[in-house]
């Protein structure tokens, strides 16, 4: 089974992570998937948007630790590596749809992205205190300017999951919907973004 799902409809190139038995946790082979999917993206005319998305239950329980184990990131070529500085200078609009659990790398790259839809089943978390990590995806820096000092500093020093009313609050999210209709109303508005940007 494709752990990563690429589709192309018009101008929008889709991204669907597409491991639902282990709740969307990303491996290596994931990882370079996106990043190549986004390298190619960044250059590929025919692609004037990115729309990220997971299953409606589940977005991503983050990163497979298991997998990590067995290939930790040690240099600035792993695919991990390569994924976050792909988000982080992708030069098109980047959409995600969100529903369920949102996990570590699964909230942080929502920091990077231009517009964030979520389910009402959508929660929250970058527990990396708990796991005695770093913050990853600059999201230190990025959390801070979007939630404000004191709410980024909660949600990254006490490592606690908040829901999809606060992240709407906070304004890491831009609209909530049914879990059964978030994926469809991205796409939409995904489409809708690249008519406006041909």
């Amino acid at each position: 089974m494709t752990s990563i799902l690429q589709n192309q409809e018009h101008s929008v190139l889709t991204l669907t992570i597409n491991r639902v038995d282990k709740k969307n946790a990303l491996t290596a082979d994931m990882y370079a998937a996106l990043a190549d999917a986004l390298t190619r993206a960044a250059s590929d005319s025919g692609v004037r948007v990115v729309l990220l998305q997971g299953h409606e239950t589940v977005f991503s329980a983050g990163n497979d630790i298991a997998d990590f184990l067995q290939q930790p990131p040690a240099n600035p070529d792993t695919p991990v590596s390569r994924f976050l500085r792909g988000i982080a200078v992708f030069p098109k609009p980047l959409l995600a749809s969100v529903c369920g659990p949102a996990v570590g790398v699964g909230t942080t790259m929502l920091l990077h992205c231009d517009l964030v839809y979520a389910g009402d089943n959508a929660a929250f978390s970058m527990p990396f205190v708990n796991l005695g990590l770093c913050p990853e995806a600059a999201s230190s820096l990025l959390a801070v300017q979007l939630m404000g000092y004191q709410r980024a500093a909660e949600a990254l020093l006490m490592g606690e999951p908040f829901m999809v009313e606060t992240a709407l609050e906070l304004g890491l999210i831009s609209r909530v919907l049914s879990p059964a209709d978030v994926n469809a109303y991205a796409q939409q508005q995904a489409q809708k973004n690249a008519a406006q940007t041909a």
